[in-house]
């Protein structure tokens, strides 16, 4: 098994809260590893849609994930909110690769980490599609090296 490499708060380009809820507890008292999955996916398309790039119910063009990755560092629990960052590892011409890092309000390193990669597809038929202009902007604005 490879060593991952945590990454730290400053390494992050966007942040997003989210507040956790009663039903994402589990029976031993802490978020279940299922809902940092939901966080994850708030913190990608919540970003996109607050940039204006992602129209969920007519855009043309949509983001199917086709893999996802979490390592869990600490555990998070309802009350405490989530502040979730969101950096951009890698874009292609219809994919991104997004990191999100799930964070203890105020603290440096995260509770946990991980991946989504997206294949942007046509709406329609399901077709890998060249990223939209708009989109590979906003996205490059979360490019990390």
């Amino acid at each position: 098994m490879t060593e991952q490499t945590t990454f730290g708060r400053e390494d992050y380009r966007h942040f997003r809260p989210i507040q956790t809820r009663w039903m994402d507890n589990d029976v031993y008292g802490h978020v279940n590893n299922v809902n940092y999955y939901s966080y994850f996916d708030t913190a990608v398309n919540g970003y996109l849609i607050e940039e204006g790039v992602l129209d969920m119910h007519d855009g043309a063009v949509i983001g199917l994930v086709v893999e996802t990755h979490c390592n869990y560092r600490q555990s998070l629990a309802f009350p405490e909110p989530v502040e979730a960052g969101l950096r951009v590892a890698r874009v292609g011409s219809s994919s991104v690769r997004y990191e999100i890092g799930l964070f203890k309000e105020g603290h440096a390193e995260p509770a946990a980490q991980g991946h989504f990669v997206h294949v942007y597809v046509d709406r329609e038929n399901r077709r890998p599609t060249p990223l939209p202009d708009d989109l590979r902007t906003v996205v490059n604005k979360l490019l990390v090296a």
